[in-house]
């Protein structure tokens, strides 16, 4: 095997193991969350601004959670518990949790930035 044929192989063979890696998934950028609250006692209106990496959500509050290829989302937001869909560049489902011990439910929008 001539040197130009190593060393071809090697950069494709790199390349196939650093592209996983630097993949993106389909939801992965910077959204804008709004969370509405339609019963209970807790804030009637939250807004948030959540960023998607490699399909795990993180953002300034106590935030985890991911989002599937297929834009199904499970995520907790100050303890309250939210899932629903994505699509596109937007999405929206429901959410629930508590303030005060009291029950707190509603839905989320969601909109990529």
């Amino acid at each position: 095997m001539t040197a130009r044929r190593i060393i071809a192989f090697g950069i494709i063979a790199a390349a196939g193991t650093v592209a996983p890696a630097c993949a993106r998934q389909p939801y992965d950028g910077l959204w804008n969350v709004t969370i509405l609250t339609r019963a209970g006692n807790c804030e009637p209106l939250v807004q948030l601004p959540l960023t998607v990496t490699d399909g795990r959500v993180s953002g300034a509050a106590d935030v985890s959670g991911s989002i599937g290829r297929q834009g199904i989302v499970k995520v907790s937001i100050r303890g309250a518990y939210a899932n629903g869909q994505l699509s596109g560049n937007a999405g929206s489902g429901r959410w629930n949790g508590a303030s005060s011990g009291i029950a707190c439910s509603g839905r989320w929008e969601a909109s990529r930035r």
